[in-house]
């Protein structure tokens, strides 16, 4: 299959990465950490005046009428930059609610993990809106929930979430856990995708004993298994946005936690550097790591690819 993106998702990529490189700066990730915002509130804001916050909604609501593969698009940017934005959940829900007839303004989260009416890790559940529900049997909008905050490894919010009355606006819910398992697999793409090059640029300019590292037979090999991870990423991440089935969905969330794997041999190739948390590569980490984990871990996807295939 042609991966290659068209006319119109090509111009999305070059408006996220566009808006990104100059909201997302390393002094401005810096200063967010300092300020103890939820988010990045102008990088949102500049997001939402280049419309790629309403990219999902549906035309007749004011959005661009736009699907899974574009959100893919705008979603790998944001995690190229290591972004603390809530555009992943943001962008499930308003194309669900899009697809299911409903308007919703304001900022939208989904919760699709947990066990009969608890839902765990839902991010930005309390700066959200509009809750949407996959449950077992429908797609419901929580009204009023009980939120109980919990921590992640980025510093996002994020909350267990306890919904008691619901309003049912859908009638596939597994429709949208594989949507929100896409939208986690495209942020994570990005993020390997920007660690990748942040290495490959520290081995070629670093040297050791007079040369420098991208010189080691040793270091190419690791680097390369980086590539390797990284474009297996991409290439399931694909498959699953371009409408693939559960198998499919299950091996993108598979390989996002090989990204993870990965992610410890680019701290690896930086000796100490790698660890210190005033330089760059610890934010990719620290956003690999959640993502991995909201897919409920290897052995879990690994599991359910065995019931399917």
């Amino acid at each position: 299959m042609d991966f290659s993106l068209d006319e119109t998702q090509e111009e999305l990529r070059k408006l996220a990465e566009g808006v990104l490189a100059k909201e997302s700066t390393t002094e401005r990730l810096e200063a967010h950490e300092r300020g103890g915002e939820p988010y990045l509130t102008k990088a949102w804001e500049a997001l939402g005046q280049a419309g790629l916050t309403d990219i999902c909604r549906a035309e007749e609501h004011g959005g661009a009428g736009l699907g899974a593969a574009e959100l893919a698009v705008v979603l790998r940017e944001v995690g190229a930059h290591a972004a603390p934005l809530p555009l992943m959940t943001h962008l499930v829900g308003t194309l669900a609610l899009a697809a299911y007839g409903r308007r919703a303004d304001g900022l939208v989260t989904v919760a699709t993990k947990g066990r009969g009416n608890r839902f765990h890790t839902v991010p930005y559940a309390a700066q959200a809106d509009h809750i949407l529900v996959a449950a077992d049997d429908a797609v419901y909008l929580a009204i009023n929930p009980e939120l109980i905050p919990e921590f992640t490894s980025t510093g996002e919010p994020a909350a267990t979430v306890v919904h008691g009355e619901a309003e049912k606006v859908g009638d596939d819910p597994a429709w949208l856990r594989r949507l929100t398992t896409v939208s986690i697999a495209a942020q994570a793409s990005g993020v390997l995708a920007g660690a990748l090059k942040l290495t490959t640029e520290y081995i070629r300019t670093r040297k050791q004993f007079g040369r420098a590292l991208a010189e080691f037979q040793a270091v190419t090999v690791q680097i390369a298994d980086v590539y390797i991870a990284s474009r297996a990423l991409d290439v399931a991440m694909w498959s699953a946005a371009w409408g693939g089935d559960e198998a499919d969905t299950a091996l993108a969330a598979f390989h996002v936690n090989e990204a993870f794997r990965a992610l410890y041999t680019c701290q690896h190739l930086h000796g100490g550097l790698g660890l210190d948390v005033t330089y760059p590569l610890h934010r990719y980490f620290a956003h690999a790591k959640h993502l991995a984990q909201l897919t409920g871990g290897a052995d879990a996807q690994l599991d359910r690819i065995g019931e399917l295939v």
